[in-house]
């Protein structure tokens, strides 16, 4: 006899990718689906990640595009950032998005309960008010949750979850991390006014990216004022009767700061979920262990996003959960291509990523590498320094473009078209086929005729 369940699909979790596999298999397969959030729906990505901080990005670019204004003959008072109004429009904003992922979750007819929910067996969930669910298939999507060094996890400083709920825009910052989050928050607090201190232990910043990126989005930190020090490391924190935090570190220097936040990598969140007594195997660091069909080691039980460890981007884990649902519910099974993903690190100027670093090119292949830098025509023209970077690197054999790398203003937005080309092979023959547009800084990926190296 058939166990009778009480739905199809039960969901933990309701951010990005949760809530695509929920609605696709809901409206397009019929399934009969629930799932649970115990904070707000839309997850990290809109609550207290991507969308939040890009808002600040904007807000803290006007600063500087008032002082180039200036530079260009425009009459320009430039007056004090008014944090608050921001967090009030911001506050707003998350709102309205939280109701919109909610309402479409809903209008497909996913059942959503707004607690938290664990894993009590194979095919069983408990609420938090003690309803315990019979579910046909769990899917896990909660996420990640900030990494804070044991020694400093009752100091009192913020992560990224606490850093878009202040009450007040802090005069000095101490930032520890040398991650995307770390270079973001650095570059927004330092354009919104504050004086940053961004503190790495490692060789230099964004730890993974292709090497001349690293450098180029560090001297352009450097250059906005940012006291950027790599190689060093915290050893003492202490909160203080006003407020202000005392920090020492690995050089013997001891400062007082008025904010400190942590940016030192995300862990997967699974702690206290139950999974361990379902009999799903987690990874070292917390991660649930899955299949190219986003499956566990116990056959009901499946997980996607940010909480596998696999890619922490949020469009990754939306086309996992689509994966999910056509595989589980469509009968279609889809396994999610996980190489040449674009990235982007929204830093001033941004900086953006796809295929193979230099150095990762270098293991399998013989490479020619070609690079410009520049000053852009924009910011030269006002005699700034900073300067762009685009660089290829090439398959000398086959010439097909193994990764692109740039650093510039909109290089988010560039990295898109120049991922599209990376991801369907393209050769640099085919780069050099391609008329530039001109005058653009991404004519460039055009012109670059010589190998550098």
């Amino acid at each position: 006899m058939m166990p009778d369940f009480d739905y199809d699909l039960f969901v933990i979790g309701g951010g990005s990718g949760g809530v695509r596999a929920a609605r696709i298999a809901s409206s397009e397969y019929g399934a009969k689906v629930a799932m649970a959030e115990e904070y707000r729906m839309g997850g990290t990505c809109v609550i207290r990640g991507c969308v939040p901080k890009k808002l600040m990005v904007f807000a803290a670019g006007h600063g500087a595009s008032m002082d180039e204004g200036a530079a260009y003959g425009w009459q320009v008072e430039k007056g004090r950032f008014d944090w608050m109004a921001f967090r009030h429009r911001l506050d707003a904003e998350l709102n309205r998005l939280e109701s919109i992922y909610t309402r479409n979750a809903e209008s497909a007819g996913v059942t959503i309960f707004h607690q938290r929910a664990t894993v009590s067996g194979a095919h069983e969930v408990t609420l938090a008010d003690g309803r315990k669910l019979a579910v046909k298939h769990i899917l896990i999507a909660t996420g990640g949750t900030p990494f804070v060094p044991e020694a400093f996890r009752e100091a009192g400083a913020w992560t990224s979850n606490e850093v878009f709920l202040s009450d007040r825009l802090p005069a000095s910052l101490l930032v520890l991390g040398g991650g995307f989050i770390a270079c973001e928050m650095a570059g927004i607090f330092q354009g919104l006014g504050s004086q940053v201190t961004l503190m790495y232990r490692g060789r230099q910043v964004l730890r993974g990216f292709d090497d001349d990126l690293q450098e180029h989005v560090a001297a352009a930190l450097v250059g906005q004022g940012i006291g950027l020090e790599v190689n060093t490391d915290l050893t003492a924190l202490e909160k203080l009767d006003d407020g202000r935090f005392r920090a020492t570190d690995t050089q013997g220097r001891t400062r007082e700061f008025e904010a400190v936040l942590f940016a030192t990598g995300r862990t997967p969140n699974t702690q206290g979920l139950g999974l361990e007594t379902a009999g799903v195997t987690l990874g070292e660091g917390g991660e649930v262990i899955v299949d190219a069909f986003s499956q566990t080691n116990v056959p009901s039980i499946f997980a996607v996003g940010d909480v596998t460890n696999r890619i922490q981007l949020t469009p990754v884990a939306i086309r996992e959960g689509h994966a999910f649902a056509d595989t589980v519910f469509g009968g279609k099974p889809v396994k999610v291509d996980h190489t040449n993903v674009p990235s982007a690190v929204f830093t001033r100027p941004e900086a953006g990523s796809v295929g193979l670093t230099e150095a990762e090119a270098r293991k399998d292949h013989a490479v020619e590498v070609y690079i410009a830098s520049f000053r852009p025509m924009q910011t030269s023209f006002i005699g700034a320094e900073t300067k762009a970077l685009f660089k290829l690197v090439v398959d000398r054999d086959s010439r097909r473009v193994l990764g692109c790398h740039i650093v510039a203003p909109g290089a988010g937005e560039l990295i898109q078209i120049a991922g599209v080309a990376v991801k369907m092979g393209a050769t640099k023959d085919d780069f050099d086929a391609t008329i530039a547009v001109h005058p653009t800084m991404s004519e460039e990926l055009v012109l670059m005729k010589k190998p550098t190296r």
